[in-house]
């Protein structure tokens, strides 16, 4: 059995997904996600110049020595680029071999451990009202978790994940359009004056069961992060995502030392590596990595592997730049995952986006039930591909008051 052939298709309703699809001999093809948000192309390119040319010829079966062929006979390795390329290979063969065996992908993993996997969806709001009724509004669909974002009063600004104008923030996402990034302002003064009593209020308003989530995105120093844990641990947080700079993670010591909040962090790792201190010295509680850039299907099933030798459960990232694909990945990988924590939920269910990438997985009361359908369970379709183009965009870049550049 051989690989004949493997195309990169760039392109979405809203959003520059990069998908490879592998053909075979056999005429069993597989699909993988190599979106890497607002790089798009770079993925794309090395697939296409270097990898594709490689993985033609070869046994699709072979998955574990395709991908060690890739990242050990690369001289200069890991990296988000590179990674993601070799987790949508990575991916794609995984496909193959599961619909090979007819077979749902996680019974080559072992079978399921539940039934469906629980998600949390975003809430926020400029202000502490609107994020309340956004709240209400997931509450009222099912939903167990929320992960909730609200404005600062007196920024410029809105804080992370937070719309500008209050008509626009209850289901906000991030606007990544246009080359040139937004500016949002940033003060960590106020932050910290004012988050602690808005989660406070939430708790209250919404009381002890639902799960509640907060991402601060990189925003404070360690001595910071450890003084805000220590202020919102009597508010029961289900996690407290990304404290401090995930480069620097001697500083999950400091703040384990003062606070016994949950932290969640890893979204930005691509391997292995990157999340072994932390997940070694139980530094953290959740690994957040993802197969699309984190190297694929074969990779992340080590990480969860050792993330569960140490009490550290999964909370795969899902922001929207991951296509179907990749949450198809990661859903087979969730019902698997004996250390199964939750999963971010935020791919927009669009007709337009249901019609490219079709599947029978679906998403009732907060739970992401899985497909038995053989392979990952989620198809592409090629017609529907060609109605969308390549459009360049950029994260939004953070300045304090004064200008200073900080980190998103």
């Amino acid at each position: 059995m051989k690989i004949t052939d493997a195309k990169v298709f760039v392109g979405g309703p809203g959003k520059n997904y990069v998908t490879l699809k592998i053909y075979t001999d056999a005429g069993v093809y597989g699909l993988g996600d190599a979106t890497l948000n607002n790089r798009e192309t770079l993925p794309a390119k090395y697939l296409e110049d270097y990898l594709i040319p490689v993985l033609v010829g070869r046994d699709p079966r072979n998955s574990e020595d395709i991908w060690q062929f890739f990242y050990r006979g690369a001289y200069f390795r890991r990296g988000p680029i590179a990674m993601a390329a070799f987790g949508a290979i990575d991916t794609a063969l995984w496909d193959i071999k599961a619909k090979l065996a007819g077979m749902p992908l996680y019974q080559l993993f072992g079978g399921k451990s539940r039934s469906g996997a629980m998600v949390y969806a975003h809430a926020t709001g400029a202000d502490l009202d609107t994020l309340v009724e956004s709240i209400a509004a997931h509450v009222e669909q099912g939903y167990k978790a929320v992960r909730v974002q609200c404005g600062i009063p007196g920024m410029p600004v809105s804080s992370y994940g937070v719309a500008d104008k209050r008509e626009d923030s209850k289901h906000y996402i991030t606007d990544f359009g246009g080359i040139q990034p937004k500016i949002e302002i940033w003060d960590t003064e106020r932050y910290l004056r004012y988050m602690p009593d808005a989660l406070t209020a939430v708790r209250e308003h919404f009381g002890p069961d639902l799960k509640l989530l907060h991402d601060v995105h990189h925003r404070l120093l360690p001595r910071e992060a450890a003084q805000f844990a220590k202020t919102v641990e009597p508010i029961g947080l289900y996690w407290l995502e990304d404290p401090t700079p995930a480069e620097d993670q001697s500083a999950l010591r400091y703040l384990r030392q003062h606070s016994t909040v949950p932290v969640a962090i890893g979204e930005v790792f691509n391997s292995v590596w990157d999340c072994k201190q932390l997940i070694e010295e139980e530094l953290i509680d959740f690994i957040r990595v993802a197969v699309t850039y984190a190297g694929g299907i074969t990779q992340v099933k080590r990480i969860v592997d050792l993330a569960g030798l140490h009490h550290v459960r999964t909370g795969f990232h899902g922001a929207p730049s991951h296509s179907p694909i990749s949450m198809a990945a990661q859903a087979h990988l969730n019902v698997w995952a004996p250390n199964f924590g939750i999963q971010e939920y935020l791919v927009l269910g669009t007709p337009e986006c249901d019609a490219l990438f079709p599947s029978d997985h679906t998403l009732e009361n907060g739970m992401f039930l899985v497909s038995d359908e053989p392979g990952l369970g989620v198809d592409f379709d090629e017609k529907q591909a060609q109605r969308y183009q390549y459009a360049a965009g950029s994260h939004p870049v953070v300045r304090l008051q004064d200008g200073t550049l900080w980190n998103y």
